[in-house]
């Protein structure tokens, strides 16, 4: 018993702390995008790609900049490597040989070298590309940030979709409920048919699923959120926008009369990055013909001992110091050079077409964008009306119904008209925010 009462306490005890671990947030459309913008995950590795592209670019600036080098090297001769020499150096006999050892049973060596790139045709060339490359990554990054914003607003609005469509579902449930009720009980009266009251019951039966399906993907579409934004799933998101004032705000006519310049498109940018990559692949393949020039200076000590003595005072070290210039030229290469510099010249040119193939799409996606835009607004303004007209039509039904003018199948029709036309506006809403947010994205809008 009290082991029992022990775990229960844990138990509550866990659950009060994830409870207090939850944070809550509240968002319009504008402050998700920017929320995601700061956490979304693919966008904080992309800022960290930016980072290390810096770091890459002053890595390659390095390599022209004087580099020094230190190093100590110690050697333990156990056994001192002989070599034999003609005895009668020694006083010994003609035609006999002595062996002898040179050198000492330990060597130290410290030194220094400082050395200096003076000319390398291939080196300015990286410099230049480690440029593009940084500006490769920040136009990643910016789109990426487009993406997000795109995908942000799709998903805030899926959420928006989702409760308003649980807010009509239910209206129309509570509406139907009641009238199938009523209808109920004048058929227990005798004065209708049965018909009519299971022709309500089958209408409430596929409202009552179409409502708990709606609850589950409302559920789904805030953790959608949740994620894009790089907010925990467990925590809490409430969304203070609402379905017709974005609908509103994104409906701007305007738009649909500015220019569109192909130039100012993130996609454009980046084709032209991959034009000019391949550019500089072409000359550094063309540098690697030049000659090079670098130059070290050297300086060091050498100390030799039959016992280790470098650490005492007395240990004599001998100095040298040099200075070398090296000159490095290309002549012959078997035509390999030529091979090379002749496959980047066809990427580069492959890259020119592919930014002219990359012009042409972007204005037939602009065009595809300016069509489905202009097209969501036709479509809301129609449903939107429609709306007004099924609930009219809807209303006049019942009242039909009610009075035994008419039957229950016109009535039911009256009805699944009213659902479609409401599902028909919701749609229409959603697809003016969507729509809008890809014209944006083409047309680097934010």
């Amino acid at each position: 018993m009290k082991k029992t009462l022990i775990i229960t306490l844990l138990f509550i005890t866990s659950f009060i702390k994830a409870q207090e671990e939850k944070k809550s947030y509240s968002f319009t459309l504008d402050q998700a995008i920017a929320h995601a913008l700061e956490n979304n995950y693919t966008a904080i590795n992309a800022t960290r790609d930016i980072d290390a592209a810096k770091k890459r670019k002053w890595e390659t600036t390095t390599i022209g900049l004087p580099q020094l080098n230190a190093n100590v090297n110690y050697q333990n001769n156990f056994v001192l490597q002989k070599s034999v020499v003609p005895a009668e150096f020694f006083g010994g006999n003609p035609g006999e040989f002595q062996e002898i050892e040179f050198g000492t049973k330990h060597n130290m060596t410290a030194n220094a070298t400082l050395s200096q790139l003076i000319f390398d045709g291939s080196y300015l060339v990286g410099l230049q590309s480690a440029k593009v490359y940084l500006q490769i990554s920040q136009n990643a990054k910016e789109k990426t940030d487009l993406e997000i914003r795109s995908i942000v607003i799709n998903a805030y609005g899926n959420v928006l979709l989702a409760k308003e469509s649980i807010t009509i579902l239910e209206e129309n449930k509570a509406s139907l409920e009641k009238t199938l009720f009523e209808t109920n009980e004048t058929f227990k009266n005798g004065l209708v048919e049965e018909e009519n009251v299971e022709q309500l019951q089958i209408t409430l039966s596929h409202i009552t699923s179409t409502l708990s399906n709606a609850k589950r993907k409302s559920e789904i579409a805030l953790n959608m959120l949740k994620l894009v934004m790089g907010i925990d799933i467990a925590d809490n998101v409430t969304l203070t926008d609402n379905l017709d004032s974005l609908t509103t705000q994104n409906i701007d006519l305007a738009t649909l009369g500015t220019e569109f310049n192909v130039n100012n498109t993130i996609d454009y940018r980046i084709s032209q990055n991959n034009e000019e990559s391949s550019r500089l692949l072409l000359k550094y393949e063309k540098s690697k013909a030049l000659p090079s020039l670098s130059a070290n200076l050297n300086f060091g000590y050498n100390a030799f001992a039959n016992e280790f003595t470098f650490l005492n005072s007395d240990q004599q070290w001998f100095n040298y110091s040099n200075l070398g210039v090296g000159l490095n030229i290309p002549i012959f290469s078997s035509l390999g050079r030529t091979a090379r510099t002749q496959q980047a010249k066809i990427a580069y040119e492959q890259a020119k077409t592919q930014l002219k193939e990359t012009e042409q799409n972007l204005l037939l996606e602009y065009q595809n964008a300016k069509n489905d835009y202009e097209f969501s607004i036709e479509q809301y303004t129609v449903s939107k009306s429609n709306l007004r007209l099924a609930e009219r039509i809807e209303k006049k039904q019942e009242t039909k119904f009610k009075e035994g003018i008419s039957s229950s199948f016109e009535f039911t029709e009256a009805q699944r008209q009213l659902y479609t036309a409401q599902q028909d506006y919701l749609q229409a809403m959603i697809d003016v925010i969507n729509r809008k947010s890809e014209l944006d994205k083409i047309t680097n809008n934010k």
